[in-house]
């Protein structure tokens, strides 16, 4: 399953990020739609928002299906049919799909059939293993090279950053029967758990790994259904490790959230000399999206952050990242 996902790239840099070839050959990055309602965020859980891609064909029935848009969509897919004046009212939840029931379930049946195919972006997401004592959650992402941690580069030169996790989802466009604005919400496809996080979660989500499987999921003019279904398969090419109990609260909202622990050390922050800013500024963060620049992370110079799961991890990446980060001024946030 997926219930919790952390982006937090800015829009800029998210678009960039998400470059790729049309079917010419171009170097382009998509288009944001209504992307000043993109909020960064390093826990995004259902019914909130985040970013995903689409075909611009979708939006201008003319376009080149090769075209890519960014649009941001709601977190639980509402059905272009369902009749109530409030989606909320929707009395299942539709925040993850499984692969072997989305061709005949009636909530996404109708929007896979048309070609609604999208890809769920994140820099990874959260998944809990049942333990004894409660529940570890491990952050989950693509392997990623030093490179990536290396402060990006401006302008449109080649995207150096972090490897976004792409995720196979499927969406649709909900009008209020009484008028309004358009709804556009996604859900995201689920298979079952390839065998290295097996031991986290029996479920994952649907990872497309490559442009290539991107270009096929999304361009529905060209790749009918049945043969995009085939790319929905568990794969192998991801890193996690256990991070803090601190990502269990949906309210906190920061780097702490995705920052390596050790199992068996304490996972709770103590306030020490080291982290009483940081401790501050966590209090101050815990409430609304995170820093505007991606570059306003504290300084991991607390305690907190302990050697790395040696198994299946890039967490070492992770922390040299989160190290070299300036420290951001204390802001205090409207309830």
């Amino acid at each position: 399953m997926c219930g919790r996902t952390a982006c937090s790239l800015a829009a800029d840099n998210l678009r960039r990020a998400c470059a790729y070839r049309d079917r010419r050959g171009q170097h382009r990055q998509p288009e944001w739609v209504r992307g000043e309602r993109y909020q960064p965020s390093y826990n995004k859980g259902p019914q909130s928002s985040g970013p995903v891609l689409l075909s611009r064909r979708h939006l201008h029935q003319d376009a080149d299906s090769s075209e890519r848009v960014l649009m941001d969509m709601r977190w639980g897919l509402v059905p272009s049919w369902f009749k109530q004046d409030n989606p909320s009212k929707l009395q299942f939840n539709t925040s993850n799909c499984r692969s072997d029931t989305m061709l005949s379930k009636s909530s996404y049946k109708g929007a896979l059939l048309k070609g609604k195919r999208c890809v769920v972006l994140a820099d990874g997401f959260y998944e809990w293993q049942q333990q004894s004592g409660g529940k570890q959650p491990y952050f989950i992402y693509f392997p990623q090279t030093k490179d990536a941690m290396d402060k990006e580069t401006e302008g449109d030169e080649e995207w150096k950053g972090w490897r976004l996790l792409t995720m196979a989802g499927i969406f649709d466009c909900w009008e209020p029967p009484s008028g309004g604005e358009m709804l556009y919400t996604y859900t995201i496809i689920t298979v079952d758990a390839s065998k290295d996080v097996s031991f986290i979660h029996h479920r994952m989500p649907a990872i497309l790994d490559g442009d290539e499987a991107i270009r096929k999921w999304l361009d529905f003019a060209e790749v009918p259904t049945q043969e995009a279904v085939k790319l929905i398969q568990p794969t192998e090419n991801i890193v996690f490790h256990p991070v803090s109990t601190f990502v269990n609260n949906i309210r906190n909202n920061a780097p702490e959230c995705v920052a390596p622990i050790e199992l068996g050390a304490k996972k709770e922050v103590k306030a020490t000399p080291n982290n009483k800013v940081m401790l501050g500024w966590l209090k101050s963060s815990q409430e609304g999206s995170p820093q505007k620049k991606d570059n306003d992370l504290p300084k991991w110079t607390s305690q907190f952050i302990h050697s790395p799961s040696p198994k299946k991890t890039s967490a070492d990446v992770l922390q040299q990242w989160l190290g070299k980060q300036g420290q951001p001024p204390v802001k205090k946030h409207k309830a």
